[in-house]
């Protein structure tokens, strides 16, 4: 069979499974969307999980997610475990290793499923349902257990895993659309799914209301039908919708408070009862309790914003916010000030509230609307900071309490009602006399229209004339405080999804590098760049060596070698001990394309070739080797190579060079017990040290013993000095030594 025919086998599966799913009255269009596998990463931040991003259609009745591991070659793989994460709206806020959330951050961890792979199994596959998603942007990351700290290096054969996410969508091309209270008749069949319908929410609505009008089973009127309501959508990998019951007898209303503005909302009709026709009636309708008066004709032109240096600039650029166009005279029933975005960097935005600071009354609410709805912002962190000016509240005042939420306000606050909506539990804070500042930070806020609306409490004695004035910050930056002081906020991105995570450095770990729970001492920093710095001093022994016995060139690499390892793991530190003389990149550059040349003279002057091949291979295989190193300066056999080839070169030699003479080479036998062998087992003891033993606990000890062993094996595999060679490779004075050709070398003799 073909291999293409053979691979869209689950997918043609899928398709037949789900066409027997629904009724034939009707229409459902499908779709099948896939994502390229991707390695998977043993778990250290998010930036080490695989984050995939689809985008499910509107009046979508059902997802399935077809989730396949799979083992890539390896020896002695055992049973691995996957941790995959849902979430709609925006990426996943995960924790799978048990941190410690900075201060005054608010996170929901997002639902997720583990899937495993056996020693003897290739491949695993798992599908996943969700009925009625919401709609827009979906997101699935996985990843491999927390990483063990074992460094592997690159080009060795190694266990991995393969992750692919695929998604089968089925859609509803005709749903049937309620029109505020207008009744529409439904027929109901138990032997399929329910029915589904959708009403739109206008924007300011503060209930929905949805009613079985009638029922009617085989004709007869008003039965025990058995019906339930299902409103809303799913947003995870559980059930999240509304439920409720209309088992019995004549109408049944459905009241939803705080539904999501401007959206659809999915309703789902279905029954208890086994093998019956229904026909019902069924309406809905939203309520609009308070909406905020028009603003001016003039209201953008005399708009103004202050920036940083302080001044007032009318023509920055600004989007003023969907909602923010009431004002606050009396009598309206909740105040929205203007609010303008403005986007300052990548991931990076700010809010201003038109006049400044608020004057937050008691009566009536005001609301601040913050447009989020873009994924460009969902991959970053919210943060909200309150801040109350003591010396201005007026009357009896006892706080200010605000409620953030998405998609909906919480049209009203006090002391007895939660900051919750109808679908979404939002965020509380709070401001007094006593703690007069308060900040709230959200990774990876949701893709939506945000909210906040804040009310001043007072102390039941009189209301009528309390208020506080409190200043309100909102921005949008890539990373909590920019990860710190032990940690990178980096950029990342899924194909043209960017988002943002915390690298973490020196121990610390956390979604903000704030969990100091394992963090290293500074003693043990200490100890680290002295040990790895300082070991780079056994190459002076060397360099010395090599000047004694005439080899300038091999000299001169020893030194690069040194000088560059020293001053790149100065700057390669984890925590506070740092010094960086460049830039970190170039340092590593040169501290590989070093420790590998080192490698490849040496052997080259083993080979006791003569002075112009020696130096073309010199400069040749330092040619080549800085254009690996500047391919992937990790990859395992970039110094492997140089390395086989330097030893081919200097076997052929000595072999030829043997045939020659008729005896073994080198000849003598103290030579070889003496110098090579000890030097070549000191030499393969370093490489078994850096390639099987390294890890992140033990690298300040077997890196530095790395450096010792390979610098001592040069003393020992150095070859001795040519017999017309003199000491430190000079015959005169360092005065008197003849650096240049005189004169009479460079004329010619014409005959």
């Amino acid at each position: 069979m073909d291999a293409r025919i053979t691979q869209c086998l689950p997918c043609l599966a899928l398709f037949l499974l789900l066409a027997g799913c629904f009724a034939e009255d009707v229409t459902y269009a499908s779709a099948f969307y896939s994502k390229g596998p991707l390695k998977l990463s043993k778990f250290s931040s998010f930036s080490s999980a695989r984050l995939h991003h689809f985008r499910v259609p509107e009046d979508t009745v059902l997802v399935r997610w077809l989730l396949t591991v799979t083992r890539g070659s390896g020896l002695n793989c055992g049973t691995q475990n996957v941790t995959v994460h849902f979430r709609a709206g925006a990426p996943p806020v995960i924790d799978p290793v048990g941190t410690a959330f900075p201060n005054q951050t608010a996170v929901t961890l997002a639902w997720n499923l583990t899937l495993s792979v056996g020693a003897r199994q290739q491949q695993n596959q798992t599908l996943v349902n969700v009925s009625s998603p919401a709609c827009g942007d979906w997101f699935v990351a996985a990843h491999l257990p927390e990483d063990d700290g074992k460094i592997q290096q690159k080009g060795l054969p190694s266990c991995f895993y393969l992750f692919q996410p695929q998604m089968l969508i089925r859609r509803a091309v005709d749903t049937p659309t309620l029109l505020p209270n207008i009744p529409l008749s439904q027929t109901l069949s138990s032997a399929h799914t329910p029915s589904i319908l959708k009403f739109f929410v206008p924007e300011f609505s503060t209930q929905l209301a949805v009613t079985i009008v009638t029922c009617a089973v085989e004709g007869v009127a008003r039965p025990t039908c058995g019906l339930g309501l299902l409103i809303g959508s799913a947003s995870s990998g559980r059930d999240s919708r509304l439920t409720y019951n209309c088992s019995g007898e004549g109408p049944c209303t459905a009241s939803v408070s705080a539904p999501p503005w401007g959206t659809w909302v999915q309703v789902a009709v279905e029954t208890s009862l086994a093998n019956v026709t229904m026909t019902f009636n069924i309406s809905a309708n939203s309520t609009v309790a308070c909406k905020p008066k028009s603003a001016p004709a003039d209201f953008n032109s005399n708009f103004t914003v202050s920036v940083s240096n302080g001044t007032t600039a009318p023509n920055v650029s600004t989007e003023t916010s969907a909602v923010a166009r009431g004002d606050s005279s009396a009598g309206s029933c909740i105040l929205t000030p203007a609010v303008s975005r403005e986007d300052t960097d990548v991931l990076s935005l700010r809010f201003t509230v038109a006049d400044g600071n608020l004057t937050v009354p008691s009566d009536p609410p005001t609301l601040v609307t913050f447009d989020l709805n873009s994924a460009a912002t969902s991959g970053g962190t919210l943060n909200v900071q309150i801040s109350l000016n003591r010396s201005s509240v007026i009357g009896g005042f006892t706080s200010v309490r605000a409620c953030l939420t998405p998609s909906v306000p919480v049209m009203a606050l006090n002391n007895s009602q939660s900051c919750a909506t109808a679908f979404v539990q939002g965020y509380s804070l709070s401001v007094d006399s006593s703690v007069t500042e308060t900040a709230l930070r959200i990774p990876f806020p949701e893709a939506s229209m945000w909210y906040l609306t804040l009310q001043t409490l007072c102390n039941n004695s009189e209301c009528s004339n309390v208020s506080a004035v409190v200043g309100v910050s909102v921005n949008v930056s890539a990373c909590i405080d920019d990860c710190g002081a032990y940690g990178d906020c980096r950029l990342l991105r899924t194909h043209s999804y960017l988002y943002a995570s915390c690298a973490c450095k020196a121990g610390w770990r956390g979604w903000g590098c704030t969990d100091g729970s394992k963090a290293l001492s500074f003693s043990l920093q200490l100890r680290s760049v002295l040990f790895l710095t300082l070991s780079n001093l056994l190459f002076l022994p060397p360099i010395i060596l090599a000047l004694y016995r005439g080899y300038l060139p091999e000299a001169a690499v020893y030194l690069y070698n040194m000088f560059f390892s020293t001053f790149y793991h100065a700057c390669d530190q984890p925590g506070v001990t740092v010094l960086c003389i460049l830039d970190y990149d170039t340092l590593q550059f040169c501290d590989f394309l070093g420790s590998c040349t080192s490698v490849w003279v040496t052997v080259i002057c083993m080979a006791k070739l003569q002075d112009l091949f020696k130096y073309v291979l010199f400069m040749s295989g330092a040619l080549l080797i800085a254009m690996a190193m500047s391919l992937d300066r990790h990859g395992l056999w970039n110094f492997l190579g140089p390395l086989l080839f330097a030893l081919i070169t200097m076997v052929s030699a000595w072999v030829y060079r043997g045939v020659g003479r008729r005896q073994c080479y080198p000849p003598l036998w103290r030579r070889w017990v003496f110098y090579l062998l000890p030097g070549i087992a000191l030499a393969l003891i370093g490489v078994c040290v850096y390639v099987f033993a390294e890890t992140d606990g033990n690298y300040l000890y077997t890196h530095s013993l790395w450096h010792v062993l390979i610098a001592t094996s040069i003393l020992f595999l150095l070859p001795p000095r040519d017999t017309h060679t003199q000491p430190w490779g000079w015959t005169h004075s360092l005065c008197g030594y003849k650096i240049c050709k005189n004169q009479k070398e460079d004329l010619y003799t014409v005959s």
